[in-house]
């Protein structure tokens, strides 16, 4: 016998379900049902996190992007509109000779210079498990410890430094025998608090530090020669606790703009370090 909840269904939807059918054909074309739509689930949410490990790799190395994607919580934050704060390492690099560069070639030959010059730096990066959170004109901002933790953030900072100061110094080399252009590389670098969020407008939002932390390593990048790597004496603390002894040079304390009193700062200069004269910056 069929129940009475069952009849009253038929009844509604006489057109969608056959009466004709029995029970069990009934339950079983809803198991159908339910498994297709649960196959539906799960390949949607497949895409889904393809399409995040596919985001998430443009930024972070493959082995922070495991991690990220592991980390429900953190994942969450990152496509939400909540704000990460955190302690980390900011690195800003900024290419020197660049307006010249441009004066001198076609915005078609600037183009592929620049796409080899963030390649090299972005690829020294996420060998450093550092993160690419913006790019504009010629200069790059990096975060290592964020949004992922790292202990020896301040080491893979300077050891990216050192390593793109030393590889780009090769690139400029090449750069010079096939356009007869000189360049070079300043990189500034900071420690402390940030905070990490998707700022923007509904339309265009772009994940990024911000921060009195992430100001300073902009003002030292700016301050930084061709060649040369700049950092806080807050960097220079974390370097000790490390042991990582990186042949800094001690500056006279250096005054920013807005701030009312002067910060320590350190110097790496790489060998050889460019003459380029372009970056009259107020600091």
């Amino acid at each position: 016998m069929v129940p009475s909840l069952v009849k009253e269904e038929l009844q509604e939807a006489p057109l969608v379900i056959d009466a004709s059918l029995n029970i069990e054909e009934l339950v079983e074309a809803g198991a159908v049902r339910h498994q297709l739509a649960q196959a539906h689930l799960k390949a949607e949410v497949r895409r889904r996190e393809e399409v995040l490990r596919r985001a998430v790799l443009r930024y972070v190395s493959p082995s922070l992007a495991e991690k990220i994607l592991e980390d429900v919580q953190l994942r969450e934050t990152l496509l939400s509109a909540d704000d990460l704060r955190a302690h980390a390492v900011v690195l800003f690099a900024d290419l020197r000779g660049f307006t010249g560069l441009s004066e001198r070639l076609e915005p078609r030959q600037v183009v592929p210079l620049l796409n080899e010059y963030f390649s090299l730096l972005t690829e020294i990066t996420l060998r450093h498990d550092g993160t690419v959170f913006h790019m504009a004109g010629d200069c790059l901002m990096l975060g290592f410890g964020v949004p992922l933790e790292q202990p020896d953030s301040a080491r893979r900072a300077v050891r990216a430094a050192q390593e793109m100061l030393h590889n780009f110094a090769a690139l400029a080399g090449s750069w010079r025998q096939r356009y007869g252009v000189e360049a070079g590389l300043g990189i500034g670098i900071n420690e402390g608090d940030v905070v990490a969020g998707n700022i923007g407008s509904s339309s265009y939002m772009s994940y990024t530090l911000i921060g009195d932390t992430v100001n300073v390593a902009a003002r030292l990048c700016q301050r930084a020669r061709a060649g040369e790597m700049l950092f806080s004496r807050a960097l220079k603390l974390s370097l000790d606790e490390l042991g990582f002894d990186v042949g800094a040079t001690a500056l006279p304390p250096m005054q920013l703009r807005g701030r009312s009193g002067a910060i320590d700062i350190y110097c790496v200069p790489a060998a050889p370090r460019l003459q380029i004269t372009e970056v009259p910056v107020a600091v």
